[in-house]
């Protein structure tokens, strides 16, 4: 990396622009719910990945996800949730995309960890994100309890 400039892999761009013509968006500001839901699509399916996935993944998952959040900034009042407590933004969260418990199990821990969490017997869990040296963002579970 040379003063800011990034250089990329060979066959990045490629790679890049296939897996973009793979979704059904097109990287813009989004100006509607229905482009903001294709948008949140895209990177709950790039989320799912995990493990596999790629830097271009990352890269487009990056994108999207600060798309999404200027989006938000305009169109969502988010006033209201900075009043909620993390168990409710994530009762509310796993509502909206139709998660349930056992979604949870494995990420956040066993069924009966996920089943505290979620009913707010157990401080909600903060992730961490890390990169490793391919630029790949991980997220580990830590517990909010001693």
């Amino acid at each position: 990396m040379v003063a800011g400039l990034w250089v990329s892999p060979p066959n990045y761009k490629k790679k890049y622009l296939e897996l973009l013509d793979s979704t059904d968006i097109i990287p813009k500001t989004i100006e509607t719910e229905e482009e903001y839901d294709r948008f949140l699509a895209v990177a709950e399916k790039l989320m799912h990945k995990r493990s596999d996935r790629t830097s271009e993944d990352t890269a487009l998952l990056m994108l999207v996800v600060k798309l999404i959040e200027d989006y938000e900034s305009i169109h969502h009042n988010l006033d209201d949730w900075e009043k909620s407590t993390p168990n409710e933004l994530l009762r509310h969260i796993m509502t909206v995309s139709g998660t349930r418990n056992v979604d949870l199990i494995g990420i956040i821990g066993s069924s009966g960890v996920v089943s505290e969490v979620v009913n707010g017997k157990r401080t909600t869990a903060v992730c961490r994100f890390k990169r490793d040296n391919s630029s790949s963002v991980q997220t580990s579970y830590v517990d909010g309890q001693n």
